[in-house]
């Protein structure tokens, strides 16, 4: 009887967790929607909403990563898909595990973001990984992540809150181009999938 309660409270507990878990990534989502139409430069509006797509919210991918904090690095300029460049720094490795795979990323500073002061915590999170041009944006994907998130040497890391860039909805927009060193062998299916609607042309 004893083992039967304690296996019913750990399976009700774990319902619970990927409830909350879900719930937490659909209200990520919808302050994510709702960003697009209470921004004047986004290039989607509220009926573009519905061709968003995205991966069922799925915990495996939300991971702590160990933070390697990088010194006496020099700024270098990121390509975007523009043609322009915005000045970088790289500012720490992430290293963890996903899948029984090691996997190792690098985060960047925008050093323009981060002379305002209401940005200086901001950081970025450009990757690519095997499921650009099948089922997510070809050009890879973003994570936002602040430098507040770092807690004794360790980030965490979601991968369902990975979205896509202004440049696969529209064109016109100066969006940085993942670095090689993010490129990802290996499927990332969580956050953001490809738009489903007619790419635009920005006025």
């Amino acid at each position: 009887m004893y083992r039967y309660l304690t296996l019913l409270m750990f399976l009700v507990s774990s319902t619970c967790f990927a409830q909350s878990f879900k719930e937490q990534i659909a209200t990520h989502r919808e302050h994510y929607k709702a960003d697009f139409v209470n921004s004047e430069r986004a290039p989607l509006k509220e009926p573009d909403l519905k061709y968003l797509q995205f991966y069922d919210a799925d915990s495996t991918y939300k991971i702590d990563a160990k933070v390697t904090l990088l010194e006496g690095e020099k700024a270098f300029k990121m390509p975007t898909y523009a043609g322009t460049t915005a000045d970088y720094i790289r500012y720490a490795k992430l290293t963890f595990e996903l899948k029984g795979k090691p996997v190792q990323l690098t985060l960047y500073r925008n050093i323009a973001l981060a002379a305002n002061a209401a940005y200086k915590d901001y950081l970025f999170l450009p990757f690519t990984d095997q499921t650009n041009n099948k089922e997510t944006y070809g050009g890879g994907r973003y994570i936002d992540l602040k430098t507040t998130a770092i807690v004794d040497g360790k980030l965490e890391l979601d991968f369902n809150k990975a979205y896509n860039p202004y440049c696969a909805y529209s064109d016109g927009y100066r969006c940085p181009i993942p670095p090689e060193e993010n490129d990802l062998q290996l499927e990332i299916k969580a956050g953001e999938k490809k738009y489903t609607g007619e790419k635009k042309k920005r006025i």
